[in-house]
Protein backbone atom coordinates (compact mmCIF):
# COMPACT_ATOMS: atom_id res chain seq x y z
CA UNK A 1 0.00 0.00 0.00
CA UNK A 2 2.89 2.38 0.71
CA UNK A 3 3.72 2.65 -3.01
CA UNK A 4 0.13 3.06 -4.17
CA UNK A 5 -1.81 6.30 -4.12
CA UNK A 6 -5.09 6.04 -2.23
CA UNK A 7 -7.40 8.73 -3.55
CA UNK A 8 -9.92 9.85 -0.92
CA UNK A 9 -10.69 13.37 -2.13
CA UNK A 10 -13.56 12.68 -4.51
CA UNK A 11 -15.61 15.57 -3.10
CA UNK A 12 -12.96 17.89 -4.56
CA UNK A 13 -12.87 16.16 -7.93
CA UNK A 14 -13.20 12.69 -9.39
CA UNK A 15 -11.19 10.74 -11.92
CA UNK A 16 -12.72 11.12 -15.38
CA UNK A 17 -14.28 7.78 -16.28
CA UNK A 18 -13.21 5.73 -19.27
CA UNK A 19 -16.82 5.90 -20.49
CA UNK A 20 -16.71 9.71 -20.50
CA UNK A 21 -13.28 9.86 -22.15
CA UNK A 22 -14.27 7.48 -24.95
CA UNK A 23 -17.51 9.38 -25.53
CA UNK A 24 -15.58 12.66 -25.88
CA UNK A 25 -12.81 11.53 -28.23
CA UNK A 26 -14.71 11.73 -31.56
CA UNK A 27 -15.71 15.31 -30.81
CA UNK A 28 -12.09 16.44 -30.79
CA UNK A 29 -11.10 15.20 -34.24
CA UNK A 30 -14.14 13.92 -36.16
CA UNK A 31 -17.24 15.84 -35.15
CA UNK A 32 -15.53 19.15 -34.42
CA UNK A 33 -17.87 21.66 -36.06
CA UNK A 34 -19.40 24.65 -34.31
CA UNK A 35 -23.04 23.73 -33.51
CA UNK A 36 -24.13 27.24 -34.52
CA UNK A 37 -22.82 26.74 -38.07
CA UNK A 38 -25.29 25.88 -40.83
CA UNK A 39 -23.03 23.50 -42.76
CA UNK A 40 -23.14 19.73 -42.30
CA UNK A 41 -20.17 19.61 -39.89
CA UNK A 42 -21.85 22.16 -37.65
CA UNK A 43 -25.18 20.39 -37.80
CA UNK A 44 -23.63 17.08 -36.75
CA UNK A 45 -22.29 18.88 -33.70
CA UNK A 46 -25.71 20.48 -33.11
CA UNK A 47 -27.37 17.05 -33.24
CA UNK A 48 -24.89 15.71 -30.66
CA UNK A 49 -25.54 18.73 -28.46
CA UNK A 50 -29.29 18.18 -28.64
CA UNK A 51 -28.91 14.48 -27.87
CA UNK A 52 -26.71 15.19 -24.82
CA UNK A 53 -29.22 17.73 -23.54
CA UNK A 54 -32.02 15.16 -23.79
CA UNK A 55 -29.99 12.46 -22.02
CA UNK A 56 -29.02 14.79 -19.17
CA UNK A 57 -32.60 15.99 -18.78
CA UNK A 58 -33.82 12.39 -18.47
CA UNK A 59 -31.38 11.76 -15.62
CA UNK A 60 -33.05 14.39 -13.43
CA UNK A 61 -36.64 14.17 -14.70
CA UNK A 62 -36.48 17.46 -16.60
CA UNK A 63 -37.32 18.66 -20.11
CA UNK A 64 -34.42 19.24 -22.53
CA UNK A 65 -35.19 22.95 -22.95
CA UNK A 66 -34.95 23.36 -19.17
CA UNK A 67 -31.18 22.57 -19.29
CA UNK A 68 -28.63 25.37 -19.80
CA UNK A 69 -24.98 24.34 -20.09
CA UNK A 70 -22.48 26.28 -17.98
CA UNK A 71 -18.79 26.12 -17.07
CA UNK A 72 -19.65 24.31 -13.83
CA UNK A 73 -21.51 24.54 -10.55
CA UNK A 74 -20.28 27.99 -9.54
CA UNK A 75 -21.54 29.64 -12.71
CA UNK A 76 -24.84 27.76 -12.45
CA UNK A 77 -25.27 28.91 -8.83
CA UNK A 78 -24.52 32.50 -9.80
CA UNK A 79 -26.96 32.50 -12.71
CA UNK A 80 -29.77 30.91 -10.70
CA UNK A 81 -29.46 33.27 -7.75
CA UNK A 82 -28.94 36.45 -9.76
CA UNK A 83 -31.84 35.56 -12.06
CA UNK A 84 -34.24 35.09 -9.13
CA UNK A 85 -32.96 38.26 -7.45
CA UNK A 86 -33.44 40.42 -10.55
CA UNK A 87 -36.89 38.96 -11.15
CA UNK A 88 -37.80 39.70 -7.53
CA UNK A 89 -36.45 43.23 -7.73
CA UNK A 90 -38.78 44.03 -10.62
CA UNK A 91 -41.76 43.24 -8.42
CA UNK A 92 -40.33 44.88 -5.30
CA UNK A 93 -39.27 41.66 -3.58
CA UNK A 94 -35.72 41.71 -2.21
CA UNK A 95 -35.51 38.97 0.44
CA UNK A 96 -33.55 35.72 -0.03
CA UNK A 97 -33.38 32.70 2.30
CA UNK A 98 -30.38 30.37 2.37
CA UNK A 99 -28.36 28.38 4.93
CA UNK A 100 -25.17 29.07 6.84
CA UNK A 101 -23.39 26.06 5.30
CA UNK A 102 -23.77 26.78 1.60
CA UNK A 103 -20.86 26.61 -0.83
CA UNK A 104 -19.07 29.93 -1.31
CA UNK A 105 -20.43 30.11 -4.86
CA UNK A 106 -23.77 30.74 -3.17
CA UNK A 107 -22.63 32.69 -0.11
CA UNK A 108 -20.41 35.10 -2.02
CA UNK A 109 -23.17 35.76 -4.56
CA UNK A 110 -25.54 36.53 -1.69
CA UNK A 111 -22.97 38.88 -0.14
CA UNK A 112 -22.76 40.74 -3.43
CA UNK A 113 -26.55 41.04 -3.58
CA UNK A 114 -26.65 42.37 -0.02
CA UNK A 115 -24.44 45.25 -1.15
CA UNK A 116 -27.02 45.94 -3.84
CA UNK A 117 -29.85 46.26 -1.32
CA UNK A 118 -31.11 42.70 -0.93
CA UNK A 119 -31.79 41.24 2.51
CA UNK A 120 -30.46 37.73 3.15
CA UNK A 121 -31.54 35.34 5.90
CA UNK A 122 -29.05 32.52 6.57
CA UNK A 123 -30.74 29.70 8.46
CA UNK A 124 -28.83 27.85 11.17
CA UNK A 125 -28.43 24.10 10.80
CA UNK A 126 -27.76 22.73 14.29
CA UNK A 127 -25.06 20.27 15.26
CA UNK A 128 -26.08 17.71 12.62
CA UNK A 129 -25.84 20.25 9.80
CA UNK A 130 -29.41 19.89 8.55
CA UNK A 131 -31.85 22.70 7.70
CA UNK A 132 -35.21 22.46 9.46
CA UNK A 133 -37.99 22.89 6.86
CA UNK A 134 -40.13 24.61 9.50
CA UNK A 135 -37.48 27.33 9.75
CA UNK A 136 -37.82 27.88 6.01
CA UNK A 137 -41.58 28.20 6.41
CA UNK A 138 -41.26 30.62 9.34
CA UNK A 139 -38.83 32.89 7.48
CA UNK A 140 -40.68 33.20 4.18
CA UNK A 141 -42.19 36.67 3.79
CA UNK A 142 -44.31 38.34 1.11
CA UNK A 143 -41.12 39.95 -0.24
CA UNK A 144 -39.12 36.66 -0.39
CA UNK A 145 -37.95 36.14 -3.98
CA UNK A 146 -35.81 33.00 -3.56
CA UNK A 147 -34.95 30.12 -1.26
CA UNK A 148 -31.60 28.47 -2.03
CA UNK A 149 -30.53 25.46 0.05
CA UNK A 150 -27.95 22.94 -1.10
CA UNK A 151 -28.95 19.31 -1.79
CA UNK A 152 -25.96 17.87 0.10
CA UNK A 153 -23.06 19.58 1.83
CA UNK A 154 -19.62 19.44 0.23
CA UNK A 155 -17.73 19.29 3.54
CA UNK A 156 -19.74 17.27 6.05
CA UNK A 157 -21.93 15.41 3.56
CA UNK A 158 -25.29 16.07 5.18
CA UNK A 159 -28.29 15.57 2.90
CA UNK A 160 -30.93 18.27 3.17
CA UNK A 161 -34.71 17.69 3.09
CA UNK A 162 -35.02 19.30 -0.34
CA UNK A 163 -38.39 17.75 -1.17
CA UNK A 164 -39.98 19.20 1.98
CA UNK A 165 -38.30 22.58 1.50
CA UNK A 166 -39.39 22.63 -2.13
CA UNK A 167 -43.00 21.87 -1.18
CA UNK A 168 -43.02 24.74 1.32
CA UNK A 169 -41.65 27.08 -1.34
CA UNK A 170 -44.13 25.82 -3.94
CA UNK A 171 -47.04 26.43 -1.56
CA UNK A 172 -45.73 29.95 -0.86
CA UNK A 173 -45.12 30.74 -4.53
CA UNK A 174 -41.37 31.27 -3.94
CA UNK A 175 -38.76 29.85 -6.37
CA UNK A 176 -36.55 27.13 -4.86
CA UNK A 177 -32.96 26.61 -6.01
CA UNK A 178 -30.66 23.85 -4.83
CA UNK A 179 -26.93 23.45 -5.36
CA UNK A 180 -26.77 19.76 -6.27
CA UNK A 181 -23.08 19.66 -7.18
CA UNK A 182 -22.30 17.00 -4.55
CA UNK A 183 -25.57 15.12 -5.02
CA UNK A 184 -25.83 14.59 -8.79
CA UNK A 185 -24.79 11.08 -9.76
CA UNK A 186 -24.73 9.97 -6.12
CA UNK A 187 -28.31 10.53 -4.96
CA UNK A 188 -31.61 10.11 -6.78
CA UNK A 189 -32.79 13.41 -8.27
CA UNK A 190 -36.21 14.07 -9.76
CA UNK A 191 -36.79 17.80 -10.04
CA UNK A 192 -40.54 17.45 -10.42
CA UNK A 193 -41.08 14.97 -7.61
CA UNK A 194 -38.74 16.94 -5.32
CA UNK A 195 -40.35 20.34 -6.04
CA UNK A 196 -37.13 21.89 -7.40
CA UNK A 197 -37.34 25.00 -9.58
CA UNK A 198 -33.61 25.47 -10.26
CA UNK A 199 -30.69 23.09 -9.77
CA UNK A 200 -26.91 23.41 -10.27
CA UNK A 201 -24.63 20.56 -11.35
CA UNK A 202 -20.90 20.15 -12.09
CA UNK A 203 -19.63 17.19 -14.14
CA UNK A 204 -16.29 16.61 -12.45
CA UNK A 205 -17.98 15.47 -9.23
CA UNK A 206 -19.36 12.30 -10.90
CA UNK A 207 -16.45 11.23 -13.14
CA UNK A 208 -17.13 13.72 -15.91
CA UNK A 209 -14.64 16.32 -17.22
CA UNK A 210 -13.81 19.56 -15.42
CA UNK A 211 -15.04 22.93 -16.64
CA UNK A 212 -18.56 21.87 -17.58
CA UNK A 213 -21.87 21.80 -15.75
CA UNK A 214 -25.47 22.78 -16.18
CA UNK A 215 -28.31 24.74 -14.66
CA UNK A 216 -31.79 23.28 -14.64
CA UNK A 217 -34.47 25.98 -14.62
CA UNK A 218 -38.11 24.94 -14.62
CA UNK A 219 -40.14 26.07 -17.60
CA UNK A 220 -41.51 29.53 -16.86
CA UNK A 221 -38.49 30.71 -14.85
CA UNK A 222 -36.72 33.53 -16.66
CA UNK A 223 -32.93 33.37 -16.54
CA UNK A 224 -30.83 36.53 -16.64
CA UNK A 225 -27.56 36.43 -18.54
CA UNK A 226 -24.29 36.23 -16.62
CA UNK A 227 -22.25 36.08 -19.83
CA UNK A 228 -23.24 38.33 -22.74
CA UNK A 229 -22.38 37.72 -26.37
CA UNK A 230 -23.88 35.29 -28.86
CA UNK A 231 -27.25 33.55 -28.93
CA UNK A 232 -26.09 30.16 -27.69
CA UNK A 233 -28.18 28.25 -25.11
CA UNK A 234 -31.38 29.96 -26.23
CA UNK A 235 -29.68 33.33 -25.71
CA UNK A 236 -29.10 32.69 -21.98
CA UNK A 237 -25.42 31.73 -21.95
CA UNK A 238 -23.17 33.19 -24.63
CA UNK A 239 -20.09 31.35 -25.90
CA UNK A 240 -19.52 28.43 -28.25
CA UNK A 241 -20.68 25.26 -26.52
CA UNK A 242 -17.95 22.93 -25.28
CA UNK A 243 -19.26 19.93 -27.18
CA UNK A 244 -16.64 17.34 -26.08
CA UNK A 245 -17.12 18.22 -22.40
CA UNK A 246 -20.92 18.24 -22.71
CA UNK A 247 -20.85 14.81 -24.34
CA UNK A 248 -18.53 13.55 -21.58
CA UNK A 249 -20.83 14.96 -18.91
CA UNK A 250 -23.85 13.25 -20.41
CA UNK A 251 -22.04 9.91 -20.59
CA UNK A 252 -20.74 10.19 -17.03
CA UNK A 253 -24.09 11.23 -15.58
CA UNK A 254 -25.95 8.41 -17.33
CA UNK A 255 -23.40 5.88 -16.10
CA UNK A 256 -23.54 7.25 -12.55
CA UNK A 257 -27.35 7.27 -12.46
CA UNK A 258 -27.59 3.75 -13.92
CA UNK A 259 -25.39 2.40 -11.11
CA UNK A 260 -26.55 4.70 -8.35
CA UNK A 261 -28.12 2.10 -6.04
CA UNK A 262 -25.33 -0.46 -6.39
CA UNK A 263 -22.58 2.12 -5.95
CA UNK A 264 -24.29 3.84 -3.01
CA UNK A 265 -24.68 0.54 -1.14
CA UNK A 266 -21.04 -0.44 -1.64
CA UNK A 267 -19.58 2.99 -0.90
CA UNK A 268 -21.79 3.49 2.16
CA UNK A 269 -20.51 0.22 3.62
CA UNK A 270 -16.90 1.38 3.14
CA UNK A 271 -17.81 4.80 4.58
CA UNK A 272 -19.30 3.26 7.72
CA UNK A 273 -16.26 1.00 8.12
CA UNK A 274 -14.02 4.05 7.90
CA UNK A 275 -16.16 6.00 10.39
CA UNK A 276 -16.14 3.11 12.87
CA UNK A 277 -12.36 2.77 12.66
CA UNK A 278 -11.56 6.47 13.03
CA UNK A 279 -14.10 6.80 15.85
CA UNK A 280 -11.78 4.64 17.95
CA UNK A 281 -9.37 7.58 18.18
CA UNK A 282 -9.92 9.29 21.56
CA UNK A 283 -11.23 12.86 21.53
CA UNK A 284 -12.36 12.72 17.90
CA UNK A 285 -15.81 13.63 16.63
CA UNK A 286 -17.72 12.87 13.43
CA UNK A 287 -19.05 16.00 11.73
CA UNK A 288 -22.54 15.84 10.28
CA UNK A 289 -25.36 13.35 10.66
CA UNK A 290 -24.22 9.73 10.87
CA UNK A 291 -26.95 8.46 8.53
CA UNK A 292 -28.31 11.41 6.50
CA UNK A 293 -25.04 11.90 4.66
CA UNK A 294 -23.58 11.28 1.23
CA UNK A 295 -22.52 7.66 0.63
CA UNK A 296 -18.84 8.58 0.32
CA UNK A 297 -18.41 11.34 2.90
CA UNK A 298 -16.41 11.04 6.13
CA UNK A 299 -15.50 14.18 8.10
CA UNK A 300 -13.83 14.22 11.52
CA UNK A 301 -12.31 16.73 13.91
CA UNK A 302 -9.44 15.72 16.18
CA UNK A 303 -8.60 17.67 19.28
CA UNK A 304 -5.04 18.85 19.75
CA UNK A 305 -3.81 18.84 16.12
CA UNK A 306 -3.79 21.03 13.01
CA UNK A 307 -5.51 19.72 9.89
CA UNK A 308 -2.77 20.91 7.51
CA UNK A 309 -0.10 18.81 9.22
CA UNK A 310 -2.45 15.84 9.20
CA UNK A 311 -2.97 16.16 5.44
CA UNK A 312 0.74 16.44 4.67
CA UNK A 313 1.63 13.38 6.73
CA UNK A 314 -1.20 11.35 5.21
CA UNK A 315 0.00 12.39 1.75
CA UNK A 316 3.45 11.15 2.73
CA UNK A 317 1.78 7.77 3.32
CA UNK A 318 0.09 7.85 -0.09
CA UNK A 319 -3.35 9.05 1.03
CA UNK A 320 -4.97 12.00 -0.76
CA UNK A 321 -7.40 13.75 1.59
CA UNK A 322 -8.55 17.27 2.46
CA UNK A 323 -9.59 19.34 5.44
CA UNK A 324 -12.70 20.80 3.77
CA UNK A 325 -13.73 22.46 0.54
CA UNK A 326 -11.08 22.49 -2.19
CA UNK A 327 -12.25 26.01 -3.06
CA UNK A 328 -10.95 27.34 0.27
CA UNK A 329 -7.86 25.17 0.71
CA UNK A 330 -5.58 28.22 0.66
CA UNK A 331 -7.43 29.89 3.53
CA UNK A 332 -6.11 29.94 7.09
CA UNK A 333 -9.61 30.46 8.46
CA UNK A 334 -11.47 27.46 9.88
CA UNK A 335 -14.33 26.03 7.86
CA UNK A 336 -17.50 28.12 7.99
CA UNK A 337 -19.43 24.84 7.86
CA UNK A 338 -17.76 23.45 10.98
CA UNK A 339 -18.25 26.74 12.81
CA UNK A 340 -21.92 26.71 11.77
CA UNK A 341 -22.48 23.29 13.39
CA UNK A 342 -20.93 24.55 16.62
CA UNK A 343 -17.33 23.39 16.44
CA UNK A 344 -14.99 25.84 18.25
CA UNK A 345 -12.20 27.41 16.19
CA UNK A 346 -9.46 25.28 17.76
CA UNK A 347 -11.38 22.08 16.97
CA UNK A 348 -12.44 23.16 13.48
CA UNK A 349 -8.76 23.64 12.59
CA UNK A 350 -8.13 19.94 13.23
CA UNK A 351 -10.52 18.57 10.61
CA UNK A 352 -10.17 15.82 8.04
CA UNK A 353 -12.45 15.07 5.08
CA UNK A 354 -12.19 11.72 3.35
CA UNK A 355 -14.47 11.24 0.34
CA UNK A 356 -14.77 7.85 -1.34
CA UNK A 357 -15.68 6.55 -4.77
CA UNK A 358 -16.65 3.16 -6.17
CA UNK A 359 -12.97 2.56 -7.00
CA UNK A 360 -11.87 2.41 -3.35
CA UNK A 361 -11.33 -1.00 -1.73
CA UNK A 362 -11.67 -2.51 1.73
CA UNK A 363 -7.89 -2.85 1.89
CA UNK A 364 -7.48 0.87 1.24
CA UNK A 365 -9.98 1.69 3.98
CA UNK A 366 -8.16 -0.52 6.52
CA UNK A 367 -4.82 1.03 5.59
CA UNK A 368 -6.30 4.52 5.91
CA UNK A 369 -7.72 3.79 9.37
CA UNK A 370 -4.31 2.64 10.57
CA UNK A 371 -2.58 5.61 8.95
CA UNK A 372 -4.95 8.19 10.47
CA UNK A 373 -4.53 6.65 13.91
CA UNK A 374 -0.74 6.67 13.54
CA UNK A 375 -0.55 10.26 12.25
CA UNK A 376 -2.97 11.67 14.83
CA UNK A 377 -0.99 9.92 17.57
CA UNK A 378 2.28 11.32 16.28
CA UNK A 379 0.99 14.89 15.93
CA UNK A 380 -0.43 14.78 19.43
CA UNK A 381 2.86 13.52 20.80
CA UNK A 382 4.63 16.70 19.63
CA UNK A 383 1.77 19.10 20.40
CA UNK A 384 2.10 21.43 23.41
CA UNK A 385 -1.68 21.86 23.34
CA UNK A 386 -2.16 18.10 23.68
CA UNK A 387 0.42 18.01 26.48
CA UNK A 388 -1.58 20.59 28.41
CA UNK A 389 -4.73 18.57 27.88
CA UNK A 390 -3.34 15.27 29.12
CA UNK A 391 -1.66 17.04 32.06
CA UNK A 392 -4.95 18.61 33.07
CA UNK A 393 -3.86 22.19 32.46
CA UNK A 394 -6.67 22.52 29.92
CA UNK A 395 -10.02 20.81 29.64
CA UNK A 396 -10.94 18.62 26.70
CA UNK A 397 -13.54 20.06 24.36
CA UNK A 398 -14.21 16.78 22.54
CA UNK A 399 -15.00 14.07 25.07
Amino acid sequence: MENKMIYLDNAATTKTSRTAIEAMLPFFDSVYGNPSSLHSAGQRAAEALSDARQRIARCIGALPNEITFTSGGSEADNQAIVSAALAGKKSGNNHIISSAIEHHAVLHTLKKLEKEGFEVTLLSVGEKGIVDPDEVRKNIRPETCLVTVMFANNEIGTIQPVKEIGRICRDAGVPFHTDAVQAAGHLDIDVSEQNIDMLSVSAHKFHGPKGIGFLYAKKGIRLSNIIEGGAQERGKRAGTENIPAIIGMAAALEEACDGIEKNAARISALRDRLIDGISEIPHSVLNGDAKKRLPGNVNFCFEGIEGESLLLLLDDRGICASSGSACTSGSLDPSHVLLAIGRPHEIAHGSLRLSLSEENTSEEIDYTIDAVKEVVGYLRSISPVWRDLINGKKNYIVQ
